[in-house]
């Protein structure tokens, strides 16, 4: 008889594959529903859909906000 050594416990996604909601993206952002809505409709926030619920990778909304603060450094 073989004995198998356990499996690690699960550690939940890591901040590369955590997957934001919208109204998390409008806290980080201090922006309003319309407002995300419009970034994710023209394609400045990428996202994906599961089922009905469109979720953000937080890796997407982290380049979005570096990108930002490159081109427009305030």
């Amino acid at each position: 008889m073989t004995t198998h050594a356990p499996a690690p416990p699960h550690q939940g996604p890591s901040t590369a594959e955590e997957l934001l909601t919208v109204p998390q993206v409008m806290a980080r952002l201090q922006l309003g529903r319309s407002a995300v809505y419009d970034l994710l409709r023209t394609r400045q926030l990428a996202s994906i859909t599961l089922g009905r619920a469109r979720r953000i990778p937080a890796h997407v909304l982290a380049d979005f906000v570096r990108t930002r603060l490159e081109e427009d450094p305030a």
